[in-house]
């Protein structure tokens, strides 16, 4: 870690710690953007990233404060848990190899998401935070964009990759403050479903729409065709708003797609991705031959996962730095680790986002409040996870990628459930409260700093 980077990083552990909740949470998402993973330290074998700091100074800060209770978990908070939990014990009792880096991914899902738990607050936070992360996006876009252009990353004196050589359709793909341009791209993507929510909203309009053009410049610069392919997902997501209370003719109507594909395509329907590359670009090809090999091998991994050093005869290549298969896959990843129960967990995690997601919207149409922006953001929050999802069958978050999906899971997680809880005392209403005794709906989106 050098002096820079220190420098940043005790800055926004200060800011993390003791400035109010709002700030606190802008705090920990400017780590993700300004400091990379080469400021690190090196302690017994695990890397201390510069934003593991963030995230134990953020969960002491909210066990502290108490703006989060493990006494209040939901479906979600013990779905993630589950998950975890299951992964690495399996992975510690099978493998005599990799343990600490394993017990890092569980570490930093935890502390991560139940720091963001406590951080998001309520509906007018979020919406705060959309608002005020655009003022960090434009000094970002505007380095990427320069990377872009000229070449040369301003983040090399973080550590910050150079991209020498990462180019497609003659233009460099660039990689900011990430490991990848792919995880960048991905980064960028996952707002603009949130941004439109936002730019739904007449007050809200200008600033949004900047914050969608910053998110398209971002991902115009990774130059990436999995995240070109997710940032078009966003939009399409936002094409089913007229039936967002018909849903299951939706499903089933996917579900129709993929059967009627399965029966008229040569191949397995999951090679649907390589025919989307040709038009996006990307690695297409490589993603629906990883989920076919694995599923020919289904018998070596499906009780409770295999080395991936034995996956090297998978392709004709293989990683240089891992001499094993690039499982450009969360779902296999997690298989290839625990086996198919924790793929079956992580199903049942995303499962339960949806539920509680389509439970709060419920709840705020049904509401007598003016529901239309909170309905716009609940309805983009949902976009966000379709993204992630079709994102997840061609990459793993591997650099600080992982703690934009924990604060959006988080937002998901917090925000529903407080709608959820406004319907509980509907049916008690008659009961008038005490004078000067807050609402559930006012708790749920009134302002809280």
């Amino acid at each position: 870690m050098n002096g820079l980077g220190a420098t940043i990083l005790v800055v926004l552990v200060l800011a993390v710690l003791f400035s109010p909740r709002r700030w606190a949470l802008q705090a920990m998402m400017a780590g993700v953007l300004y400091l990379t993973e080469s400021q690190q330290i090196d302690v017994s074998g695990f890397n201390l990233f510069a934003v593991r700091f963030l995230e134990l100074a953020g969960f002491i800060r909210v066990m502290v404060r108490h703006e989060f209770s493990f006494r209040r978990m939901n479906t979600v908070d013990h779905a993630l848990l589950w998950l975890y939990l299951y992964s690495t014990v399996l992975f510690l009792l099978r493998s005599s190899t990799g343990q600490a880096y394993q017990i890092g991914i569980a570490v930093d899902a935890s502390l991560s998401y139940f720091t963001f738990r406590g951080l998001v607050g309520n509906m007018d936070d979020f919406r705060w935070f959309l608002r005020t992360f655009i003022l960090l996006l434009a000094p970002y876009a505007f380095m990427v964009v320069s990377e872009s252009l000229t070449g040369h990353n301003p983040f090399t004196i973080l550590g910050g990759d150079t991209g020498i050589g990462w180019v497609r359709h003659e233009r460099p793909r660039c990689f900011g403050s990430f490991r990848q341009p792919d995880t960048l791209g991905m980064f960028a993507a996952s707002f603009i479903p949130l941004y439109i929510g936002m730019a739904c909203v007449n007050s809200e309009r200008k600033r949004s729409l900047l914050g969608i053009f910053l998110c398209l410049l971002i991902v115009w610069a990774a130059n990436s065709g999995g995240e070109t392919a997710a940032a078009v997902t966003g939009l399409v997501g936002w094409g089913f708003w007229r039936v967002r209370t018909d849903m299951r003719k939706v499903r089933g109507g996917i579900v129709a797609i993929l059967v009627a594909l399965t029966l008229v395509m040569n191949a397995p329907v999951w090679y649907i991705f390589a025919h989307i590359s040709s038009i996006t670009g990307g690695d297409g090809w490589h993603r629906s031959y990883l989920i076919d090999v694995a599923y020919r091998h289904l018998s070596q991994w499906w009780l409770a996962g295999m080395p991936t050093s034995d996956t090297a005869d998978w392709f004709a290549y293989v990683l240089v730095t891992t001499g094993a298969a690039d499982i450009t896959n969360q779902f296999i990843a997690f298989g290839l680790n625990a086996g198919l129960g924790a793929i079956v967990l992580f199903v049942l995690l995303l499962t339960r986002a949806f539920s509680n997601l389509g439970r709060a919207l419920a709840a705020v149409r049904s509401s007598s409040q003016k529901a239309g922006g909170n309905e716009f953001l609940l309805w983009g929050l949902g976009i966000v996870l379709v993204v992630h999802i079709i994102n997840w069958f061609g990459i793993t978050y591997f650099d600080q990628m992982y703690l934009v999906w924990f604060m959006q899971l988080a937002a998901i997680s917090t925000l529903s459930d407080a709608w959820i809880k406004e319907t509980v005392p509907q049916a008690q209403e008659v009961a008038e409260p005490a004078e000067g005794t807050p609402s559930l709906a006012t708790l749920a989106v009134g302002d809280s700093k």
